[in-house]
């Protein structure tokens, strides 16, 4: 079965922005392994919690990514 694993800053995606996620990493399993990959492709985000993370020996926080995603719908 294939498997994906994102790890993402907690609410820096919306929901649309998740699916998509999910539909194009399942659409390139099927491109590399045929249509048989499409019923048993595995697709996870995982939010990691603010300040969970960091890169160049610095962590990483909301702000200094730019605040969060804006809901579905709002502009």
């Amino acid at each position: 079965m294939p498997f994906a694993n994102f790890k993402v800053p907690e609410k820096t995606l919306t929901p649309t922005q998740k699916q998509e996620i999910v539909t194009r990493t399942t659409e390139l399993y099927v491109e590399l392994y045929g249509e048989r990959a499409r019923n048993t492709t595995m697709v996870l985000v995982e939010e990691v919690a603010d300040g969970g993370w960091g890169i160049s020996g610095d962590v990483l926080t909301l702000a200094m990514l730019g605040g969060a995603a804006a809901e579905d719908g709002d502009a």
